[in-house]
């Protein structure tokens, strides 16, 4: 394998478990209610989202509330794993690959 389509590809895999860790915190959430804070698991859904959080925090503007980054950064990751799958399928047709 190419060593560009392997970026491409831990990139895009990268951006689906953060992906995947926003949608089912937001699942928790709906669930727990008030009370999701105190839930381990999901503690662990905001560990693991977290870093992709507070970098939309930081490239939005301020008057931007804070409750609606998640949802913000759930939708840059969704746009972000489909210019990396056309990426990816663009570097494979590049090289050849069936990918």
């Amino acid at each position: 394998m190419q060593f560009d389509v392997l970026l491409v590809s831990l990139a895009r895999v990268l951006v689906e478990v953060a992906g995947f860790a926003l949608l089912g915190r937001g699942v928790l959430a709906l669930l727990a209610g008030k009370h999701r804070h105190d839930n381990l698991f999901y503690k662990i859904l905001e560990t693991v989202s977290g870093p992709a959080v507070r970098a939309v925090r930081r490239i939005t503007p301020r008057f931007i509330l804070d409750a609606h980054i998640p949802l913000l950064t759930f939708f840059l990751l969704f746009w972000l794993w489909i210019m990396l799958a056309l990426a990816k399928r663009y570097l494979c047709g590049l090289h050849g690959l069936a990918c």
